[in-house]
């Protein structure tokens, strides 16, 4: 567990961070792509390039946010791709933000294949957390790498689809070109 100071330091950190941007099409709509000096921090998914900045600015507040070069682009290119693609993962460095358990839950899903799906209580469980199955939809929702870190693979217990920060047909679009539905 992290003391009061040691998360003070890393909010000052964001607070100087600068991250870059890419706007690119795709299939589900607008990605934003933005990278830090670590790796790809955010693959924010949407309709709006304005409703898309918002939503950057909420999730990495006080960050110097800039718009990205042609590198960032071919980055983000490789994610678009692999929306309709779900077999050509891009190989990609991320920077993955979010509290251990989060870290925990996100790690987890990154193992589910293209194409198979997994409960939310079947994740909770993997995790060794099987109370947490709310705290786990909390981690799916704050999920900030839309596409390679699957939250849209994860269904309710009776496999039907449930909530996606993204939208529900994003969701399912997703699991039909991955062949799960």
């Amino acid at each position: 567990m992290k003391d009061s100071q040691t998360k003070a330091k890393e909010r000052d950190m964001i607070k100087n961070e600068e991250l870059e941007y890419v706007f690119c099409p795709s299939i589900l709509g607008t990605l934003l792509v933005a990278r830090s000096g670590k790796g790809i921090c955010a693959i924010l998914i949407g309709s709006s390039q304005k409703s898309l900045m918002k939503n950057l600015k909420e999730r990495f507040p006080g960050a110097a946010i800039g718009k990205g070069a042609i590198d960032l682009m071919e980055c983000a290119k490789k994610i678009a791709y692999s929306t309709d693609h779900p077999t050509s993962e891009p190989n990609l460095p991320l920077d993955i933000r979010g509290t251990d358990f989060q870290k925990r839950v996100w790690r987890a899903l990154r193992q589910i294949p293209p194409g198979k799906t997994a409960s939310y209580t079947e994740i909770a469980e993997k995790i060794g957390a099987p109370k947490s199955v709310r705290a786990l939809a909390g981690a799916c929702a704050a999920n900030p790498l839309s596409i390679v870190v699957p939250c849209h693979r994860v269904v309710r217990s009776d496999g039907a689809l449930s909530g996606y920060y993204w939208g529900v047909a994003r969701k399912r679009k997703l699991l039909q070109i991955e062949g799960a539905r």
